[in-house]
């Protein structure tokens, strides 16, 4: 992997302008979050880009939220269709951020609004869609499984895969989920119809999800994974099998 001051400072040039998307991790850890809220987001407040680049020092996480913190206070949701069809992935990130901080929105509308961001073709804004509203799922994991079970049989690996990542029991760089931690069962609705997905990027996605439930709860990640490939003896089955047990079997 390529460090940041490996890159073309003109390519850089380019990322803070907002001109071309992101490529690696790397490239979007290299964009000055100020250069680009003056570039994308010409209607803002004045002191906005010296607020963000007073916050250049924090996590990237943490800067994702604080961008679309001084649009939203600006703009509020207004700012949202300008944003997600911006070419710069870290703008459509901000987006998902908006529509993750916005008060007024229940759990439906939310998970709605970030469907199109869940389905970017960009693989850093899915990542950004299910953590701007992971803390919305942890404080109503029910509801949200309820809903996201209606995403299991979308035509699209990426929103079907969102179904799962964003009920992750622990998940990475996000709080965990304490009920799926203890009772995993009660997401079984959402990941019974993804036991044989066709699609390995969903396949992953339920293994780490069964996996994440292994470290609390290993006896019923062994037994779900029997029933399902007494079920469906299918290679996509044995797939997600093998690697949701895979730190059960260490043990």
């Amino acid at each position: 992997m390529r460090r940041i001051t490996d890159l073309d400072p003109a390519y850089v040039a380019a990322l803070n302008a907002g001109a071309i998307p992101s490529a690696t991790l790397t490239e979007g850890l290299a964009i000055d979050f100020a250069a680009l809220l003056q570039a994308a987001v010409p209607a803002r407040p004045s002191a906005a880009c010296a607020q963000m680049h007073a916050a250049a020092g924090e996590g990237i996480t943490r800067r994702m939220a604080k961008a679309a913190q001084l649009i939203a206070d600006h703009q509020g949701l207004a700012a949202l269709p300008a944003l997600m069809d911006h070419t710069s992935d870290t703008v459509r990130g901000w987006a998902c951020y908006l529509i993750g901080g916005a008060d007024s929105l229940a759990l439906p509308a939310r998970l709605e609004m970030i469907r199109p961001l869940a389905d970017d073709p960009h693989f850093g804004v899915r990542e950004w869609a299910w953590m701007a509203v992971r803390p919305h799922i942890a404080a109503d994991p029910a509801a949200a499984i309820s809903y996201l079970t209606g995403w299991t049989d979308d035509p699209s690996a990426r929103i079907r895969r969102f179904a799962s990542e964003a009920t992750r029991p622990r998940g990475v760089w996000c709080a965990h989920i304490t009920s799926l931690r203890q009772d995993p069962g009660s997401a079984l609705s959402l990941l019974q119809p993804l036991r044989a997905d066709p699609a390995a990027y969903v396949q992953d996605s339920v293994a780490n999800w069964l996996n994440d439930a292994s470290k609390d709860r290993p006896d019923w990640v062994r037994a779900l994974c029997a029933d399902w490939l007494a079920e469906s003896p299918a290679p996509e089955t044995a797939r997600i099998c093998k690697r949701a047990l895979r730190t059960v079997n260490k043990r």
